[in-house]
């Protein structure tokens, strides 16, 4: 008898650790090597580029799960409860999805976090605006996207940051250009898609810049009336993959590669043998791509495989007559990026600019610079009015201390008094940023020559210039 229950005993506590066993491996199932990617019950059309609010707001879209082992038979809604979610991301210890969600039909859209072992959300911001496209940024914050009502830089969509329980968030851009379809490189920078909105509407561009607001610049643009449509996102030999569209077919995206030291001189199509229209894309860890695909307008896009490689795409994922698949993400522990250090200082009013020479221009490669006439000023123009008109040094150089977060532009002027360059994309400057350039409109992967501009060997001139003084925090030495 005592035989019989000891044996009844050990088989049930065998059985106990099995189902343990059992689970705890689903769990980790459901977590990596999980594609998760979003649906959209209606057929995509009519995308607003620009603004990228038809890309941002889409109505009673969901974020699904599957098995690509078994694609139909474990397919799982995980956003059921909310009207509209989109933009997952997955955190860097494969752990939990960032989402963009209305809970209701006409909630503001907010950020949420999900945890992937039970699949149970919480809110990260609270927002009376819009907040959109989230990213993970290193050491618990992200960076989203916010509507900015009534905002005095004529912005639409800017970039905030905020820790993850949405305390202490700060605006990082400061120009008049509404942001989307953000996302982190390794080297900690953000790469997101930029398009002017005052005082006329520009086509989109990849903007890169740290997640204090600093340093950004133009990482890629595309020949005039391209459009972007997603994230440029990075692949394990040094690429960056994404979505455009060319002039010609505006409705009809192209996989593009470009090299991540060379952005702007290292363009491949991938999709030029293929017919048919991509939506989105992610990387594989096997060098592959998970695409988002269709072959004509009156198809679905469907998730797909490619090689990029063979420039060709590999099996069906995913396909549902009722659905377009829009955007993909991988779950899994993946690299952290490199967290930035911060030159920031609320404490202090300003930041500083230097330029070696207003005369390096772009069109020097291209030996045109001959009927160019040399300029000797340059205007800085604000949203609403010029700034002042500075005389620059006999090299060329100058040296400004600008107002912090507030957008300017610059324009040369030959002695003549006439502008000689229209002026440059917008600028700001963070308070206590320091920033240098080569030359006015130069290729932004030009190096600047190893001299000393004149124009640093004296006081920076104060922008804008009715300003005569500029009190400045007290910093103690002791």
């Amino acid at each position: 008898m005592n035989k019989l229950r000891a044996t009844i005993g050990l088989s049930f506590i065998m059985a106990i650790g099995f189902s343990c066993i059992f689970f705890s491996s689903c769990r980790k199932k459901t977590r990596d090597g999980m594609i998760i990617f979003t649906r959209f019950p209606k057929k995509v059309q009519n995308i607003n580029y620009v603004t990228g609010d038809s890309l941002r707001y889409i109505p009673q879209a969901q974020i699904v799960a599957l098995d690509p082992d078994k694609p139909e038979s474990s397919l799982k809604v995980l956003t059921s409860d909310y009207y509209s979610a989109r933009a997952p991301q997955i955190s860097y210890d494969g752990k939990y999805l960032l989402f963009a969600a209305q809970q209701k039909q006409n909630d503001p859209w907010q950020i949420w976090e999900m945890d992937l072992n039970n699949l149970k959300s919480r809110q990260v911001t609270s927002s009376k605006e819009n907040c959109t496209d989230p990213a993970y940024l290193p050491l618990g914050r992200l960076v989203f996207s916010k509507f900015s009502a009534n905002d005095t830089l004529k912005a639409g969509h800017s970039l905030y940051t905020c820790n993850m329980d949405g305390s202490n968030m700060k605006r990082i851009t400061f120009n008049p250009h509404t942001y989307f379809a953000s996302n982190v490189l390794s080297d900690g920078r953000v790469l997101t898609i930029g398009s002017q909105v005052f005082p006329e509407q520009g086509s989109p561009m990849y903007m890169v810049l740290r997640p204090d607001g600093t340093k950004s610049e133009l990482f890629y643009k595309g020949a005039e009336g391209s459009n972007l449509s997603g994230p440029g996102l990075e692949t394990n030999n040094g690429k960056i993959v994404f979505i455009e569209s060319d002039k010609s077919n505006p409705g009809e995206g192209n996989l593009i590669s470009i090299n991540y030291n060379r952005p702007l001189h290292s363009r491949v199509n991938l999709s030029s043998e293929v017919k048919g229209d991509f939506h989105s894309v992610f990387p594989q860890q096997s060098g592959r791509l998970l695409v988002s695909y269709r072959k004509s307008e009156s198809d679905r896009y469907a998730l797909y495989e490619f090689d990029p490689e063979k420039k060709a795409l590999g099996r069906v994922i995913y396909s549902n007559n009722d659905y377009d698949v829009l955007e993909v993400v991988l779950t899994g522990k993946h690299e952290r990026p490199k967290k930035l250090p911060s030159e920031v200082d609320m404490g202090v009013k300003t930041g500083l600019l230097m330029c070696q020479d207003i005369n390096v221009l772009e069109m020097k490669h291209v030996g045109i610079t001959s009927s160019i006439p040399k300029s000797s000023r340059i205007e800085i123009v604000g949203i609403d009015s010029t700034l002042g008109s500075v005389e620059v040094s006999e090299d060329g150089s100058f040296y400004l201390k600008v107002m912090a977060d507030k957008p300017f532009k610059i324009q040369t002027v030959d002695k003549a008094g006439h502008v000689s360059h229209g002026p440059c994309g917008w600028i700001w400057l963070r308070p206590n940023e320091r920033r240098g350039c080569v030359g006015c409109h130069e290729d932004p992967e030009m190096v600047p020559g190893n001299r000393v501009p004149l124009a640093v060997k004296t006081s920076p001139v104060i922008i804008p210039m009715h300003i005569n003084k500029v009190v400045e925090k007290k910093v103690s030495l002791e």
